[in-house]
């Protein structure tokens, strides 16, 4: 063997060894809350125009079907509550709520080092939904989604290093009642995963039958109030510019129970929002700052997420379009609102209108996401698992995307520039002394993990190698990850009777066999 092979070999041994060392936190190459704001579709003169007008629609048009709690807290606040029932913000009470909302917000996981730190530009990748489907990828077939779905998903995404939160991404369809799918919906999530959680509850009687549990897992209200690890994703607004009166209710008791909350408003363009998009983005940061004053008005400078999300519709069938290019532009733009009033900000994308994990769900959901994480955007919201515009999701879907916002928050990152980063003296010594490459160097070998981001099923093989290890597309070696993960992965942080406890506290409906080795959904 040549000496120059024997060192090329020995570098690569160097190499695989590091590959298989444990990592520290510190020595990866990306970690949660990386920094966006780079890509920024509005200028600085159509900001202040979005604003403008924004306040313009909130003075002038204002909101119809306010619950009256919300009329009374916002009229004594100087709100103008119309003849022909439409709630009116003036400029000076918006801009008021703007100047002492909760800023640098910490969203708590139940395990520590789940935080995620909303500030600034620190972009944070989750998942979200409400998907009535799973994806069968084999039958091609979208069968009904339940509770155990949900609860997998979740332990999934547990262990999944570049999914950061879990929001409930389904709704589990054989929970028949309303407040069973309400508990239960909580109930699974928090006991698959450590990581945040954000859920929903359609009636504020179903929270508060659900706080306790909370409670409990926290190790008291007083735990619970200083670091909760559950939002709620509040619909408040029925776009155009209408209160919900069930979600106004359900999203005062959460604000009083100590609750984070995502704001949402979720107009459809050229549906429930302008078909001009400059529009859909007015109409949508419109109803955001109405829920933002609202929140104050109940717990000044009470975490709140600020969340316009305008979808598109494909204009020729009127179906959603969560996969399009005006999508993602329009994400990027209502994440840049968010950032021009330093609030925490949450939007979505992967929403793909594929049917299947295939190459046109890849470029959807690719776009979406890179231009909602350079965006600056503090969380997106479901950026991995999704399908057919949010009607269907796929196990499979997780574990491909979880590669692919790994590798986009590797391009959040972008490039350190440094006299050690620029590598003249390595080059020196590799070309004037060395051997004549880099594959064994120091420098190679110490950032092989802190540079570089490495995928879990994508496939760099040659392909001869390829061919011999099966010929297997991404999908087959998705769901062959799936299968290992859920045979083995069950988080462990409730104890069981812990468990028992809150069974006997609530009507619990996931059996205790499905959360343990042995489950015959994943033998």
């Amino acid at each position: 063997m040549s000496e120059a092979r024997s060192r090329r070999m020995g570098g690569r041994a160097a190499r695989q060894a590091l590959r298989a060392a444990p990592k520290n936190e510190e020595d990866k190459a990306v970690l949660p809350g990386m920094s966006g704001g780079r890509y920024k579709p509005l200028s600085d003169f159509d900001i202040e125009r979005i604003h403008r007008a924004a306040l313009d629609v909130l003075e002038q048009v204002g909101l119809s079907d306010a619950i009256p709690s919300c009329v009374e807290c916002v009229t004594a606040a100087g709100g103008i509550y119309t003849d022909d029932g439409r709630l009116l913000f003036p400029r000076a009470l918006v801009e008021d709520t703007l100047a002492m909302a909760a800023r640098d917000i910490v969203l708590h996981g139940q395990a520590p080092g789940r935080e995620m730190e909303l500030s600034g530009y620190k972009v944070y990748f989750g998942t979200a939904g409400a998907a009535v489907h799973v994806v069968d990828v084999e039958s091609r077939e979208y069968r009904d989604s339940t509770l155990a779905d949900l609860y997998d998903i979740a332990r999934l995404v547990d262990s999944l290093e570049h999914i950061h939160f879990f929001q409930r991404p389904l709704v589990a369809r054989d929970m028949v009642q309303p407040r069973d799918l309400d508990v239960n919906t909580c109930y699974a999530s928090v006991a698959g995963t450590t990581k945040h959680v954000g859920s929903s509850w359609v009636l504020p009687e179903h929270l508060q039958e659900t706080m306790p549990m909370l409670h409990r897992l926290a190790g008291g209200e007083a735990n619970w109030r200083d670091r909760p690890f559950v939002s709620m994703s509040s619909c408040f607004v029925v776009p155009p510019l209408k209160f919900a009166e069930d979600a106004c209710r359900t999203l005062e008791a959460g604000v009083r129970a100590g609750m984070p909350v995502l704001l949402l408003a979720a107009g459809q363009a050229g549906a429930t929002s302008p078909a001009a998009l400059a529009g859909a983005v007015v109409q949508e940061i419109a109803e955001c700052l109405a829920g933002l004053v609202y929140v104050n008005l109940i717990v000044p400078g009470h975490p709140a997420i600020f969340g316009p999300w305008p979808f598109v519709s494909d204009l020729r069938t009127g179906a959603m379009s969560g996969g399009s290019g005006e999508q993602a532009v329009l994400m990027a733009a209502c994440a840049q609102m968010g950032r021009y009033y330093d609030l925490p900000t949450g939007i979505a994308a992967g929403m793909a209108d594929s049917k299947l994990p295939d190459a046109q769900s890849g470029y959807e959901k690719a776009y979406t996401n890179v231009l909602a994480g350079h965006s600056g955007a503090n969380l997106v919201y479901e950026s991995a698992g999704m399908q057919a515009s949010l009607l269907g999701c796929s196990y499979e879907s997780y574990v491909i995307d979880n590669d692919m916002l790994g590798a986009i928050n590797r391009t959040v990152r972008g490039i350190e520039v440094s006299d050690e980063t620029l590598s003249v003296e390595v080059m020196r010594e590799v070309c004037q002394n060395g051997p004549g490459h880099f594959l064994g160097h120091a420098q190679t070998l110490g950032l092989m993990e802190k540079e570089y981001v490495y995928p879990l099923v994508g496939d760099r093989a040659s392909p001869k190698e390829w061919r011999e290890q099966g010929a297997s597309d991404v999908l087959q070696r998705a769901r062959r990850k799936v299968a290992d993960i859920l045979c083995d992965h069950y988080p462990s942080h409730i104890s069981e009777a812990t468990d028992r406890e809150l069974r006997g506290m609530l009507d619990i409906k996931l059996p205790r066999a499905n959360m343990q080795p042995g489950n015959v959904r994943w033998k």
